[in-house]
């Protein structure tokens, strides 16, 4: 029961060529950058990569696309990364775009064992209808596009309306990242950190966690549990400066008040 292990490493050592592999996190945040590291250095090709996004540049799942890693990207945003971008456009990488709420679910049914579901997001467009670009020619020209998604009608609120069938996702293994968590694997996520982190883990046939606290089996209390240990294969408990190391994707700050009677700002000087 004791699933510890000691190094990034050894965590991530049943990541080979060709699996499909799941990431935990929003943007950077409550991404598994500790394990998402260990892989860049492994080196496992041609990974099909199920992510929110694909990190920014030497963050992230941007280390695995910077070393050729990824063969295809599935997410639901592949802004911000202009070395995606650039692979993308010169038929490098293959990038299956999905809805953020529909590649969720795809997650949660993949965790829940239900193959498919029907949705309206998507209906009469690309999504649904095929011919989104999925891979790109050395030319520019479109070489793989996406297949139309079965649709179907269905009575609802009162009215008959289409919607589309999606699959469910089941990645070989998922790389999360946790708050708390003990030797079981029970796994607290700490506010916006509980985003798709949860998910992945649940969906993947074994699960890797990286964990900021390490405590003892019995000092989390159930009812505070987000995802219990059955769910989670191996825990790599962090030290302190790899736990503190968060990176901001996007920092904004307001100007600094100059004067006032409230004494704030530079006019309190």
């Amino acid at each position: 029961m004791d699933k510890v292990v000691t190094s990034a490493d050894e965590a991530v050592r049943d990541v080979v060529d060709g699996m499909t592999l799941a990431t935990g996190g929003f943007g950077i945040c409550g991404i598994p950058a500790v394990l998402l590291r260990a892989l860049a250095r492994r080196g496992s090709r041609d990974l099909t990569v199920v992510s929110n996004n694909c990190g920014l540049p030497g963050i992230g799942n941007s280390l695995l696309l910077e070393n050729r890693q990824i063969r295809r990207l599935i997410a639901s945003y592949v802004g911000e990364n202009k070395e995606l971008e650039r692979q993308y456009l010169t038929g490098e990488v293959e990038i299956e775009l999905t809805p953020q709420g529909t590649l969720a679910e795809r997650l949660r049914a993949g965790g829940a064992g239900i193959p498919a579901f029907y949705t309206r997001t998507g209906v009469g467009t690309q999504v649904a209808l095929g011919g989104l670009p999925v891979r790109y020619a050395a030319d520019g020209s479109v070489a793989l596009a996406s297949a139309p998604k079965p649709t179907e009608s269905f009575a609802w609120d009162g009215t008959e309306r289409a919607f589309v069938r999606e699959e469910a996702l089941r990645p070989d293994v998922s790389l999360v990242r946790a708050w708390k968590g003990d030797r079981h694997g029970n796994l607290v996520f700490r506010k916006a950190a509980r985003n798709f982190n949860p998910l992945c883990a649940m969906a993947a046939r074994r699960t890797v966690a990286e964990v900021e606290h390490l405590v003892d089996v019995g000092e989390i209390d159930p009812d505070q549990v987000h995802l219990p240990g059955i769910h989670v294969d191996r825990v790599l408990p962090l030290t302190g400066e790899q736990a503190a190391d968060k990176g901001i994707e996007r920092r904004t700050v307001r100007p600094c008040p100059t004067s006032g009677p409230t004494g704030h700002g530079e006019g309190a000087r």
